[in-house]
């Protein structure tokens, strides 16, 4: 009676400097096989650990700007240093195309460039617990200068000020229920009646004729049925 829309989701999953979105971004993957993590460009080199392919899809400025003047991106951004960054367009929309859901782990400034092409996205924002959570976690990964963690900071109350333009908040505390909620807000949203092609409902014949065709019903509790 009820029919899904044969297309996925489109996800986009933000946040804060520290704020665990990575990790709560594999942990769904792990857990849920419709969801599909759709990869960005970038035009920064290949830091020590990374994966082309699997991090990001690493290609040149000049390769870069040549996709641009193309428009196969969905949105994308030239950040400090003067690196690009992108979400491809045709990956996207294949993936989507299958029912997939699909993820995209992008910033604020993207988030409302895809949010303006495609109204249905569900935007979810990841927040640690507090700041000095955040200088903790910092400091755990003992990668930073000074200055580096002053911008740090100052781009996450940018981008904490950006919230009310999300549809969802999750406090990353504890990853585990992170992700938990994560997962239920992807639920309650395929529940969404917007979210349905269509319902259909069988009229009265139909009705009557399974009844009749049914003996656990008497003569009499279809008069009652029906009356």
């Amino acid at each position: 009676m009820i029919k899904q829309k044969k297309n996925g989701e489109l996800i986009i999953i933000s946040g804060t400097t520290c704020a665990g979105k990575g990790s709560v971004i594999e942990k769904l993957l792990e857990r849920n096989k419709n969801l599909s993590l759709s990869l960005s460009y970038t035009s920064r080199p290949i830091r020590a650990g990374e994966v082309d392919g699997v991090d990001y899809k690493f290609i040149s400025h000049e390769e870069f700007e040549e996709k641009i003047k193309k428009g196969d991106f969905l949105e994308y951004a030239k950040v400090r240093y003067g690196e690009y960054f992108g979400t491809p367009k045709e990956e996207v929309k294949r993936l989507l195309s299958t029912g997939k859901d699909v993820i995209l782990e992008i910033d604020v400034q993207g988030a409302q460039q895809i949010k303006e092409l495609f109204p249905e996205t569900i935007l979810i924002f990841i927040m640690a617990p507090s700041m000095s959570e955040v200088k903790k976690r910092i400091k755990i990964r003992g990668k930073e200068t000074k200055d580096q963690v002053l911008d740090r900071f100052i781009t996450a109350y940018k981008e904490i000020n950006e919230i009310p333009k999300y549809n969802y908040v999750v406090i990353n505390d504890e990853l585990e229920k992170a992700v938990e909620k994560v997962e239920a807000i992807l639920l309650s949203e395929k529940c969404r009646v917007d979210r349905i092609e269509e319902i259909s409902v069988e009229n009265q014949e139909e009705f009557m004729h399974e009844l009749l065709m049914d003996s656990d019903f008497t003569n009499e509790s279809i008069s009652n049925k029906i009356s």
